[in-house]
């Protein structure tokens, strides 16, 4: 007689721009079903963008987070709730201080039913604010990491002021909002 096991989940990938990725990557990286989080660049049209050109906002790519996650665990849309609940999702290319298309609020869908996801979570969001949702929602194109210094930002440099001041309120909110989401 032999054991079985249940066959493993296939990780998914999500790839989100909410303002600064510093903020977003802390924000997920204690999400529990997120296996891994990696800062980075999509949307645009300049290969291999480095972060000073990014910032210049020349090259069309957002700063983006690449989630892989464990759909077992956590869908697609409860990682889309947690999305519109850490960033303003009304602000036209801003989050507070960040300015331009590259702090634009984005969901970069892997497929039909993550558009569709997408989609019924921006109709349901409408309700919550105020003004209207400005979130953009294109097909996932060429993903590039951000460089290493910027992986893990925010456990790194947590005194460093914009990590005190904008960070962490947002990983705060989180924690106070998403308890159950919390990893171990």
């Amino acid at each position: 007689m032999t054991s079985q096991t249940a066959p493993a989940t296939a990780l998914e990938t999500a790839y989100l721009g909410g303002g600064c990725f510093w903020c977003t990557e802390a924000v997920y990286a204690r999400v529990k079903g997120v296996v891994h989080v990696e800062s980075g660049y999509t949307g645009g049209h300049q290969p291999d963008p480095t972060y000073e050109q990014v910032c210049a906002g020349s090259t069309g790519h957002a700063e983006v987070v690449k989630l892989q996650f464990d759909p077992a665990v956590i869908g697609f849309r409860d990682l889309l709730e947690i999305f519109f609940t850490i960033h303003d999702p009304t602000t036209l290319n801003r989050q507070g201080n960040d300015v331009g298309t590259q702090y634009r609020s984005v969901i970069f869908y892997q497929s039909p039913q993550q558009e569709a996801t997408a989609r019924q979570v921006i109709a349901q969001m409408a309700g919550v604010w105020d003004a209207p949702i400005v979130t953009e929602l294109a097909p996932a194109s060429t993903y590039y990491p951000a460089e290493p210094y910027h992986q893990d930002y925010f456990t790194q440099h947590p005194l460093q002021s914009y990590c005190a001041f904008v960070v962490a309120p947002k990983v705060a909110k989180f924690k106070s909002t998403y308890a159950y989401r919390l990893k171990s």
